[in-house]
C-alpha cells in the first residue's frame, strides 16, 4: 500500500476548524432548538470560545457569536451563572415570580432533561442522516459474513474456522456482515472472542485468540488492531431506498458506539493500552487526512466524530451532559433540587476531571506524532 503524504498544518488546522465548528454548531442547535419550543429564553448560542470574532443579536434577544478558538461551543440560557448551564445560585433571589417564566432552571424536570438530552441526541440524528445519504447515493459496502479463505498458521486456522463457514455472532454481538467480524476483532488484540458459526447448517461454537499486529494507514500512522488470519468473499454494494438505508443507518451507528464503549471498557479494565486514545490533535490530523482523501471520506468522518461526541456527552460527568441529567435523575429520585453547595461541588470536581483528561490525551496525541522524539533530536 502507498503512503500518502499527510497534508500540511494550516490546511489541517482549516478543516479542523470547519468540523469542530460544524458539529459543535449541530450539538448545541440540538439544546437552543427544544429550548425555545419550551419558550425558555436563550442569552448567547456561540461557535468556540474566547473574545467574539463576530456576532448579532436576533429579534428574540439571542446573541449569535463566533469565538476565537475553536475548540466547543455553548448555548447559555436566562439565569445560567455561565456556559456550562451550572445554576445561578442567588437567581431566586433576584427575580419575580413572572421572571421565572423564562427561565431554564424554573422549568419542570422532565423538560430540563429533554432540551439537555437534545444536543446528544442531534449528533446521532445528524449522524444517521449522514449515513442514510451515503447508504442511498454512493451505497452501502455489504459483505457477507462468510468465510473466504484462512491463513496456514493463524488463529482462524487453529480453532479450526474453515472456508465457508458462516459467522452468527461474536462474543454474543450478532453478526449481519464481514464487516462486523473485523470491528469487533480490531478492537479486540490478545483478547479471547466466543465465536457462533455455521457449518453445513450445522452450529458450531469456538474461542479464538486474536493475534497482535501493529498496522500502518496510508499516511503512515501506526495503530494496534487484533487480526484472525481470515479473508471475506465478493463485496457488494448496495444502494438502499429510504427504510433501508434508515435501517442500515441506525445498525452503522449502533455499531459505532458499541465500539467506542467496549474500547473505554478495556482501557479501564487494562486490557487496551491508554496510548490508543485520542485527543484534539489527534482528531485534527485525522480531520486533515480524511480532507485530502476527498469530499465523501470528510463527510464519513464528520459522522463519526458527531457520534463520537454524542457519547462523550452522554458520560454521567458534571460539565457534560449526562452529568446534568445524573443530576437531574438524582434530583427526580430524592422529589427535591441538590444543595447548591453539593452542585457547585460537582461542577467544579468535573470541571477539573476534563481538564485532567484533556491535558493527558493531548499529551498521548503529541506522543503519537512524534512530537517528543523530534523535540529530543533537536535538543541533542
Amino acid at each position: 500500500m502507498e503512503t500518502l503524504a499527510s497534508p500540511g498544518l494550516f490546511y489541517t488546522l482549516a478543516v479542523f476548524a470547519l468540523v469542530i465548528g460544524i458539529l459543535v454548531f449541530v450539538h448545541e442547535y440540538g439544546h437552543y432548538g427544544v429550548a425555545r419550543l419550551f419558550g425558555i429564553k436563550v442569552e448567547a448560542f456561540a461557535v468556540g470560545f474566547g473574545p467574539e470574532i463576530f456576532g448579532w443579536t436576533d429579534r428574540n434577544g439571542t446573541r449569535w457569536k463566533l469565538g476565537c478558538i475553536p475548540m466547543g461551543g455553548y448555548a447559555k440560557f436566562a439565569g445560567d451563572a455561565n456556559g456550562a448551564s451550572q445554576p445561578d445560585s442567588t437567581l431566586a433571589e433576584r427575580t419575580s415570580e413572572s421572571e421565572r417564566a423564562d427561565l431554564f432552571h424554573f422549568r419542570p424536570l422532565w423538560q430540563k432533561s429533554l432540551v439537555v438530552a437534545a444536543g446528544p441526541a442531534i449528533n446521532f440524528a445528524f449522524a444517521i442522516l449522514i449515513f442514510m445519504g451515503f447508504f442511498m447515493t454512493y451505497g452501502h459496502q455489504i459483505t457477507p459474513p462468510v468465510v473466504g479463505q484462512v491463513m496456514e498458521g493463524s488463529p482462524a486456522a487453529g480453532a479450526g474456522l474453515k472456508p465457508g463457514d458462516r459467522f452468527v455472532s461474536i462474543d454474543g454481538q450478532t453478526v449481519n456482515r464481514f464487516e462486523d467480524v473485523m470491528r469487533v476483532i480490531a478492537i479486540n488484540p490478545g483478547t479471547p472472542v466466543k465465536l457462533e458459526m455455521e457449518r453445513g447448517g450445522e452450529p458450531k461454537a469456538v474461542t479464538v485468540l486474536p493475534k497482535v499486529v501493529m498496522s500502518t494507514d496510508r499516511f503512515g500512522n501506526e495503530f494496534t488492531r487484533g487480526m484472525l488470519g481470515i479473508g471475506s468473499g465478493e463485496l457488494v454494494v448496495v444502494r438502499h431506498g429510504p427504510v433501508q438505508a434508515f435501517r442500515w443507518a441506525l445498525v452503522e451507528t449502533w455499531d459505532t458506539v458499541r465500539m467506542m464503549w467496549d474500547t473505554i471498557g478495556q482501557v479501564i479494565t487494562g486490557r487496551r493500552d491508554v496510548q490508543d486514545l485520542g485527543g484534539p490533535v489527534r482528531i485534527a490530523q485525522f480531520s486533515g487526512q480524511s480532507a485530502s482523501l476527498g469530499l465523501p471520506a470528510l463527510i464519513s468522518f464528520i459522522a463519526l466524530v458527531s457520534i463520537n461526541l454524542g457519547f462523550i456527552n452522554l458520560l454521567p460527568i458534571p460539565m457534560l451532559d449526562g452529568g446534568h441529567l445524573f443530576l437531574y435523575a438524582l434530583e427526580g429520585v430524592r422529589r427535591r433540587p441538590l444543595h447548591p453547595k453539593v452542585q457547585e461541588w460537582a461542577f467544579m470536581s468535573g470541571f477539573a476531571l476534563l481538564m485532567s483528561l484533556m491535558i493527558f490525551l493531548t499529551w498521548n496525541d503529541l506522543q503519537s506524532v512524534g512530537l517528543w522524539d523530534r523535540l529530543a533530536s533537536v535538543i541533542s
